[in-house]
Formats: structure tokens, C-alpha cells, sequence
């Protein structure tokens, strides 16, 4: 049996901290997947806050969602969820890079994904879960990379819990596989 892939991973780590009635935010709504995966577990009784800057993809997300209530949606990027996300949350999922069969020029960035990072981490409850698919190997996606690495690097280990899922890096092999960071939130 093959090992799964990261976003098989980030699936299972989710499935651990939200329960029907829960709260999550997918950062990065892009086709809806994550979307979708979330309302269904917190059922009608729970929310669902979707991001993403893509008309495209907040219309693509809003079609496979049309039978969950409980998905709110924002055309709005993923650097404002403190702004629009009304309470603490058990878990905030992101996919980083670009929009699959979209505009492959328009992709994550460092600026606004940090930002978005904080303030999903700063939205955690206790016992909270923060999970990243890291995709280094598009244009811009090494760069990003490397500062997103940095930033769950700075998470305290008293309050932080932190893991990385991925292949190792080598001095003669420039990292180009997806990956996984989680944090999950002690207190």
C-alpha cells in the first residue's frame, strides 16, 4: 500500500480535532475539496468560513457546496479571515500555491500568506489545529516555502505543538514536493 499523499495526511490530522457542531476556516478554498470535506464534518449545527481571491474559485466552491448551509463564503483573501471570522475555531486549513486548472499565474505569496498565518494561529482554540499544504515547486513556491518553514519554526513549543509531513531535504536536491506543516494548539 503506497504511502498517502499530504493532503490525504492533512485529512486524517483534521478528522482527530472537529466534531458536528465544530468551526473551520479553509484559507484557501481553490476547488472546494477541503470546503466540502469540512461542512461534512461539522454537519448542519456547525460553519465553515471559506477564503479565496478567485472569482473563479469562490464560484467553483460555491456550486459543490450548494447543499451546505453551514459553508459561508468570502471573495476575499486569506490575510482578512481575522476580520470575517466571528469566533474561535477548531481548525483552519490551508492549500497553498495556485488554483488547479485556473490561472497558474496567480498563486500564494509570502506577504499575505504570513499574515493569514498569524491570524489563523491567533483564531485556534485550545486544542486547535492549523494544517498547511506547502507546494514549493512552482514559480514563487520555494520562496514561499521558505517563509512559511520560518514562521512555524517561531511557534512557541510551550503552546505549539508542531509537525512536518514531507520528504527529506537534501543539500543536493532543491526541495520541490508537496509538504505538510500542522501545528496544533496546547493552550
Amino acid at each position: 500500500m503506497p504511502l498517502p499523499r499530504v493532503t490525504e495526511i492533512a485529512h486524517l490530522l483534521v478528522k482527530r480535532c472537529l466534531a458536528p457542531g465544530g468551526h473551520a476556516v479553509d484559507a484557501t478554498v481553490g476547488n472546494g475539496h477541503d470546503t466540502c470535506f469540512l461542512a461534512g464534518l461539522v454537519g448542519p449545527g456547525g460553519r465553515v468560513d471559506g477564503f479565496d481571491i478567485q472569482p473563479e474559485a469562490i464560484a467553483r466552491t460555491r456550486e459543490k457546496t450548494t447543499g451546505f448551509p453551514q459553508v459561508h463564503l468570502h471573495h476575499l483573501g486569506h490575510e482578512l479571515m481575522g476580520e470575517r471570522v466571528p469566533e474561535p475555531v477548531e481548525v483552519v486549513m490551508f492549500n497553498l500555491g495556485y488554483l488547479p486548472s485556473g490561472d497558474k499565474s496567480v498563486i500564494t505569496v509570502p506577504s499575505s500568506t504570513l499574515t493569514a498565518l498569524d491570524a489563523a494561529v491567533a483564531l485556534l482554540k485550545e486544542g486547535g489545529l492549523l494544517v498547511v499544504v506547502v507546494y514549493p515547486g512552482h514559480d514563487g513556491g520555494a520562496e514561499e516555502a521558505t517563509e512559511v518553514d520560518r514562521w512555524f519554526a517561531r511557534l512557541s513549543p510551550e503552546t505549539h505543538r508542531v509537525v512536518h509531513f514531507g520528504p527529506p531535504e537534501t543539500d543536493d536536491r532543491k526541495r520541490e514536493s508537496p509538504y505538510l506543516l500542522a501545528a496544533w494548539r496546547e493552550r
